[in-house]
């Protein structure tokens, strides 16, 4: 087998193994409420300073559009899992910034996603995991 097509055979194997993996998350999750990209949404803000973030910023971390960003908002904001910001910045942007039950429902469904990743990984060895993760790392 050539190079190109083991390259190839490897995309597509990894495709499908993220889409289970994420048809796995989303249906631990979705007793929280929340699909797996809000919940990365929630991951992001989490971890940034002052748990807000520009929109072009989150789009760009969690793999969507911008527009798929501002779409996926409207209803998070809407049960008041995030706000929207004025950027003392930049008045032409506005910030996303992740409320008091936003944290709340995160930790809580952090339990969950933390459960379900070690039910996905629990046939690798800790080794094992931190190569996968160092070459996926390398990928993109």
């Amino acid at each position: 087998m050539s190079i190109t097509s083991i390259a190839s055979l490897c995309i597509i194997e990894n495709a499908l193994t993220a889409s289970q993996i994420t048809k796995r998350i989303d249906g631990q999750l979705s007793y929280h409420g929340i699909s797996y990209t809000e919940y990365l949404i929630m991951h992001h803000l989490a971890g940034s300073a002052l748990k807000t973030m520009r929109r072009i910023e989150l789009a760009e971390r969690v793999g969507i559009s911008a527009s798929g960003v501002t779409r996926l908002l409207a209803p998070m904001q809407k049960i008041k899992l995030v706000e929207k910001e004025i950027n003392p910045r930049d008045a032409r942007q506005s910030l996303v910034k992740l409320t008091q039950v936003g944290q709340v429902l995160y930790t809580d469904a952090s339990v969950s996603f933390a459960h379900c990743a070690q039910e996905l990984l629990q046939g690798l060895s800790d080794k094992q995991v931190d190569s996968l993760r160092s070459l996926t790392a390398k990928i993109g």
